[in-house]
């Protein structure tokens, strides 16, 4: 999604009093508190008790866990001014239902970026090398050295599927291994991508050249099931696969037919469509002996809980224009709000 431009709104964001629903580092709290404004911390409301709270306070924070839902954004109207997100997806939140009662949503699109970057490459470098198997072979006492042989990246076709701050990111570390790196995003230019040493393709271009897949767009309409079996089977066999996005942008069926074949050679998964994950097709997944799977892990090291949190309250605190320090919101997503209310 489109992000707007850091300026100044119209008018400013009168945020007072803030809700956090989803536990964050204290650094939000303290940078939030030092600014004059109110933070309650309630975690792990139900529905119905975020309801009925929602009312009371000017903002909220979440993460992952709390979702917010039409029905608690209709409650907040006319109260609720802002839903930031610590971290890089939104897809918790009801931006449809935000922007129809004037509500800001806003992520920090740079603060687990590099922690997300650095998972994918040890993920890709997971499936060149059975490092996960070996040592756990290890543990058993066994020495089985001779079945955990692997395969350099040095060589191989890299194709990184959104080029935002993350691709990029990943394609930068990835060249350093000798990886050829091609790309597609509808929105970086050939030039933006070149500059990070990856040359942009159209999807179609790119099935047939990759060894290697790594996902890192939003999930939505167009990017739902994008790894799906028409996909994959135009890929060259054994292409691995890596996710490190979002749960529903790979069809779960259909990699585990794609491993089963062979046409997949290996997948690496850290999202789910459902977290933690119950379903059957998702569980087999998970137990396949050619896939690394992590539960969601990209954006869990200290360093991005740190800078997740602290650039929520940075944000909140620019929408207030009571700050000659923070001045920037670029993580407002539905900026027809910004643009028309405030």
């Amino acid at each position: 999604m489109k992000r707007i431009s850091p300026t100044s709104p119209k008018m400013p964001v009168d945020i007072k009093r803030v809700l956090v629903c989803d536990a964050v580092d204290n650094a939000c709290v303290k940078l939030l508190q030092d600014h004059g404004i109110q933070v309650d911390y309630k975690l792990k409301l139900s529905q119905d008790e975020l309801v009925k709270e929602v009312k009371n306070y000017d903002a909220l924070i979440v993460r992952s866990d709390t979702k917010i839902t039409a029905e608690i954004l209709d409650a907040g109207a006319g109260r609720v001014k802002a839903v930031g997100r610590a971290g890089a997806g939104v897809d918790n939140i009801n931006i449809e239902a935000a922007t129809r009662n004037n509500v800001l949503v806003l992520n920090t699109p740079g603060g687990n970026s590099i922690s997300a970057c650095e998972l994918t490459c040890f993920l890709i470098g997971a499936l060149a090398r059975p490092i996960c198997p070996a040592a756990a072979s290890m543990k058993e006492g066994r020495w089985d050295r001779k079945l955990y042989s692997g395969t350099e990246l040095y060589g191989k076709t890299l194709a990184i599927l959104g080029l935002g701050r993350i691709g990029r990111e990943v394609g930068v570390r990835m060249n350093a291994f000798g990886m050829r790196v091609i790309g597609f995003d509808p929105i970086t230019t050939a030039e933006e991508a070149k500059a990070a040493g990856i040359e942009k393709m159209e999807l179609e271009q790119i099935w047939p050249l990759a060894d290697y897949i790594t996902v890192h767009t939003p999930l939505i309409p167009a990017t739902r099931n994008l790894i799906s079996t028409d996909t994959l089977a135009k890929c060259r066999k054994g292409v691995r696969v890596i996710n490190v996005a979002r749960g529903g942008i790979i069809d779960e069926a259909a990699l585990f037919t794609a491993l089963e074949s062979g046409q997949c050679g290996g997948a690496a998964v850290d999202v789910y469509p459902e977290e933690p994950p119950k379903s059957d097709t998702t569980r087999k997944l998970i137990n396949h002996p050619k896939v690394v799977a992590t539960p969601h892990l990209g954006a869990s090291t200290s360093e991005a809980q740190v800078r997740v949190a602290v650039e929520v309250a940075e944000q909140f605190i620019a929408l207030t224009a009571k700050s000659t320090v923070y001045t920037q919101y670029a993580g407002v997503v539905n900026r027809e709000v910004l643009k028309n209310v405030f």
